[in-house]
């Protein structure tokens, strides 16, 4: 039993209840501890929700200097530089025998073809005999044995001019100023190849009705693919007339609106719409001549999704493709 003292109170339970004030003070401690404890996650986590960018996800690119070349693009139909028409010298005679074949190299006084001799005519052998005018190639045949061929007729043969061929192309009057003479060019011959070409000349007048000039593309075939070349051949003639360096985005980032082409730049997590006049194209990309500069961070694919002050999470196409 416990003791008690004059005023008759037990020992023991004055000491419990002396025990009672400390051990409400260690838990009020404790409370307080996981209250100050959960209030600073809190403020940690709002810390760092307010730090991780909120939004749509949005691939992005970096503006980058790059030089584009000016090219003019131009079709048409091989053509020779020069050529003659070979008639005989003799009226009504008869075709005996073509010496030649389409393509074939000639030199100046090689027989071409020989005439049979008309009744009761004296003609020598050499008015008989129909010869080259100069060194060349053989465009065309235009007559064939048994005919009747005549120096007031039709011509007999086409002779290209040393071989030398060109190609007769129309050119848009937007670009006709770009052209000069002199300018290289490359010549894409159907069924040939490339050829290395050079502008020769440019016609001063435009065609009311198509609004096209003309320029004649002098070409240099080698030895390999001379002979295969033939009058009409369509070719295609690529002509760089200058170089622009600057300011370059995909094509896909350009957005065409009401007022023009604009790109979208993510600035500080959020949508910027710039306008911007544009220039040439070059593998996919486009030239900026104003309104960006390098480095900026440009929308990949431009959309009508997105809209200015638009909260997003940009992700670096370069850095997504390097991860993989």
């Amino acid at each position: 039993m416990n003791p008690v003292n004059a005023a008759g109170f037990r020992l023991g339970r004055g000491r419990a209840r002396e025990r009672n004030p400390t051990g409400a003070k260690l838990g009020a401690l404790a409370v307080a501890a996981v209250v100050t404890l959960a209030g600073g996650l809190a403020v940690a986590t709002a810390a760092r929700a307010e730090t991780v960018p909120r939004g749509m996800a949005v691939s992005v690119v970096k503006a980058k200097r790059e030089c584009f070349k000016d090219v003019v693009r131009l079709t048409g139909a091989i053509t020779p530089k020069e050529q003659l028409q070979v008639r005989p010298t003799v009226q009504g005679a008869r075709v005996a025998d073509i010496l030649v074949e389409n393509g074939d190299s000639v030199s100046e006084g090689e027989v071409l073809a020989r005439l049979a001799r008309p009744e009761r005519s004296n003609l020598p052998a050499s008015a008989l005999a129909v010869e080259a005018p100069a060194d060349g190639t053989v465009g065309r045949i235009m007559t064939q044995v048994g005919a009747i061929v005549s120096a007031a007729g039709p011509p007999m043969f086409l002779i290209i001019v040393d071989g030398e061929f060109e190609l007769q192309v129309q050119v848009p009057s937007t670009r006709i100023g770009k052209l000069a003479v002199g300018q290289l060019a490359k010549v894409d011959v159907t069924g040939i190849g490339d050829i290395e070409g050079e502008v020769r000349t440019i016609s001063p007048a435009i065609n009311v009705a198509t609004q096209t000039g003309e320029a004649r593309i002098a070409i240099s075939p080698d030895r390999s693919t001379e002979k295969h070349l033939r009058m009409g051949t369509f070719g295609r003639a690529t002509v760089e007339v200058g170089e622009s360096c600057g300011t370059s985005v995909p094509l896909s980032a350009v957005l065409y609106g009401p007022l023009g082409p604009v790109v979208q730049v993510v600035r500080d997590n959020r949508i910027e719409t710039r306008p911007v006049p544009i220039g040439l194209l070059s593998g996919g990309n486009i030239e900026i001549k104003q309104g960006l500069k390098e480095g900026d961070l440009v929308v990949r694919r431009a959309g009508t999704f997105l809209r200015e002050g638009d909260r997003v999470r940009p992700f670096l196409q370069e850095e997504a493709t390097a991860s993989r």
